[in-house]
């Protein structure tokens, strides 16, 4: 089936959030439309306090919106109760954040595997599925070291596996090379593309980093909670 006749993974309309601050109220978001289609890699990029993290939470179902509403496969989110919510964010979307949050006793294969565990798959679907993701992400030799045993950026390897091992619809990184230098950032972007070229997963990355933004096929810009730009890259490499 043509992804054209599919809705967006993601869509959002007169999206708004604001946090308390004191006796004020600072806007975080400002009346946000937007649709991401399926297969899109998107990076959101602008200064701190721009909105970026609060746009991936609330496409991610982490935080609800104070006006305006988020679609997600064509659901809107306002319509799920809580447990609705865990469970598409369990078997529809995957996370990455800066600080890997991987469980320090448990080894690559194991927090790879806990996803699933929490959704209770079988143990040999477990591992099965967990192997073939380490493998994906260039770790299938490492699947029996733990989080201290290994490097950041194969950290951050075995949290996009974790993130994908369910094959999610999309997956949301937030800062996802924020405490990488450089040459492993790239290489986490490498990453990123070939899972949206192989797999076709949806990727949205909130990023500070230019030499990524560089990269991306398509690239949003936010600013004071409003979208600044939205543009095309250059062709994904």
């Amino acid at each position: 089936m043509s992804t054209d006749s599919l809705p967006p993974a993601f869509a959002t309309s007169r999206l708004e959030r604001r946090y308390r601050l004191g006796e004020a109220w600072v806007p975080a978001l400002r009346g946000v439309d937007l649709a991401i289609g399926r297969g899109e890699l998107v990076t959101v990029a602008g200064p701190s306090g721009s909105g970026k993290s609060t746009l991936l939470h609330l496409l991610g179902g982490l935080d609800e919106p104070d006006a305006g509403r988020v679609f997600v496969d064509g659901t809107d989110l306002a319509t799920l109760g809580e447990r609705e919510r865990t469970l598409l964010r369990r078997r529809r979307l995957g996370f990455v954040f800066q600080t890997f949050n991987l469980v320090p006793v448990l080894s690559a294969l194991e927090n790879v595997e806990y996803p699933l565990l929490l959704d209770g798959r079988p143990a040999g679907e477990r591992r099965d599925r967990a192997a073939e993701a380490l493998a994906a992400v260039g770790l299938a030799a490492r699947s029996g070291h733990r989080p201290d045993q290994l490097s950041g950026g194969e950290r951050q390897r075995v949290a996009i596996a974790r993130a994908v091992v369910h094959a999610p619809l999309a997956l949301l990184a937030d800062e996802p090379t924020g405490n990488l230098d450089s040459a492993t950032a790239a290489g986490i972007l490498d990453l990123l593309l070939a899972l949206r070229r192989e797999r076709g997963t949806t990727i949205v990355i909130a990023t500070h980093d230019p030499a990524l933004v560089a990269r991306s096929p398509r690239r949003l810009v936010l600013r004071d909670g409003r979208i600044e730009s939205d543009s095309a890259g250059e062709a994904p490499r």
